[in-house]
């Protein structure tokens, strides 16, 4: 069982501010193990990686790669599949710019479901721009529950592993199952899942993942692409530059193996050792336990707000995250209101415009956990949210 006050008290930004912090979905909050990490690089281990023979690169190469591997296990990936890159956008734009532009032409089609984040809808609409393929939306229910169909004559499937919005998290095994039968490969954004469930990406079969650090209680600036080994191979590379490189001559060049053909330039190596230390420190907890604490702060916040008049929650939320909307109040000047008496909400279309559309509603306010959070905290949120009422005039 999780003592959350001891988890507490290892977020220094929860004991050193009166912050009522809901907004995990958005960034995380980092223990004290990962500042320390990044502390320890740049203080006592700063260097580059690969290729310098002085002690400190060769130290800072061993704990870039062993942020690496650590990943890896993490997720159930083999070492030489896991891509360092900016962040889960960078991760699937490099799929978008390598992969499909290699493998898709005018008239194929991807589908993707109104779930998703803009991170996995606009480089696929760019790619339709530049190349002509086609996107096949994926619609949901009143609940937000995905009404799958075949995926016949489709060649790629982009799929959200926990919707930021409504905390829909849709069966991804059968989703991978459904598109491999039809001959397409699929593409897990697990931005939001990866903190919230075990993902075994060897048991799921996706052909792609990507997720970013910081929602991991890791550093900004860091993300992770899964990908299978066969499919890195023979991508083209992303980027040109240093680190991705064979051998470079007047009249060309080769790329290095895999992962290092996706890594041009400085990596984020402060960064990965943060993400390093976050999933050791986050796998000294049991997923059970987490979705166990996690689960009754959605039914608390559930049960809760269902007491503010006027007020609807958005589709079924099972992990993660709470929306709603309340008749007559505007997100941004609610979240505004709260945020005075140290309430981190977030207001807006959390980056997911198609799905708000299909709402009906132009904006929501979201209401997102970690495993810090408690029953406590949504219960001083919901009393600001009903004092901001009163305000408004509601």
């Amino acid at each position: 069982m999780l003592s959350i006050n001891e988890i507490r008290r290892q977020f220094p930004i929860l004991g050193s501010n009166e912050v009522i912090y809901l907004d995990s979905a958005a960034s995380a909050q980092k223990p004290q193990a990962v500042l320390d990490a990044v502390h320890r690089f740049y203080t006592e281990d700063n260097a580059n990686v690969h290729r310098g023979m002085h002690a400190l690169a060769e130290k800072a190469t061993v704990d870039y790669e062993n942020a690496r591997r650590a990943v890896a296990t993490f997720i159930g990936a083999a070492k030489h599949e896991i891509v360092f890159t900016s962040g889960c956008t960078g991760s699937i734009n490099l799929v978008a710019k390598t992969w499909g532009k290699a493998n898709l032409k005018k008239g194929d089609t991807i589908a993707l479901s109104v779930l998703e984040h803009h991170s996995n809808i606009v480089p696929w609409q760019q790619l339709a721009e530049e190349i002509g393929i086609i996107l096949k939306w994926i619609d949901i229910d009143e609940d937000g529950t995905l009404l799958l169909d075949d995926f016949a004559n489709v060649k790629l499937v982009c799929i959200t592993g926990c919707s930021n919005v409504l905390g829909t998290t849709p069966d991804l095994k059968l989703i991978v199952e459904k598109a491999h039968a039809a001959g397409a490969k699929v593409l897990v954004d697990a931005a939001q899942l990866v903190v919230h469930e075990r993902i075994d990406v060897a048991n799921l079969d996706c052909d792609f993942l990507a997720f970013s650090g910081h929602k991991l209680y890791g550093p900004t600036g860091v993300g992770v692409l899964y990908g299978k080994r066969e499919l890195l191979e023979n991508m083209p590379a992303f980027m040109g530059g240093g680190m991705m490189i064979g051998h470079v001559t007047k009249e060309g060049f080769t790329t290095a193996e895999i992962p290092s053909k996706f890594e041009a330039g400085t990596p984020p190596i402060a960064q990965a050792i943060g993400l390093h230390a976050a999933i050791d420190w986050l796998s000294k907890y049991s997923w059970e336990d987490i979705q166990k604490h996690e689960q009754q702060l959605i039914n608390t916040a559930i049960e809760s707000l269902k007491s503010i008049k006027g007020l609807r929650i958005l589709g079924l939320p099972q992990t993660g995250c709470v929306s709603f909307v309340i008749d007559g109040v505007h997100p941004h000047d609610l979240t505004e209101i709260v945020g005075r008496n140290g309430v981190s909400l977030r207001a807006g279309h959390h980056c997911a415009e198609p799905l708000h559309e299909r709402l009906g509603v132009n904006a929501s306010t979201r209401m997102s956990f970690g495993i810090y959070n408690t029953k406590e905290d949504i219960q001083k949120a919901v009393q600001e949210i009903k004092a901001a009422m009163q305000i408004l005039k509601i």
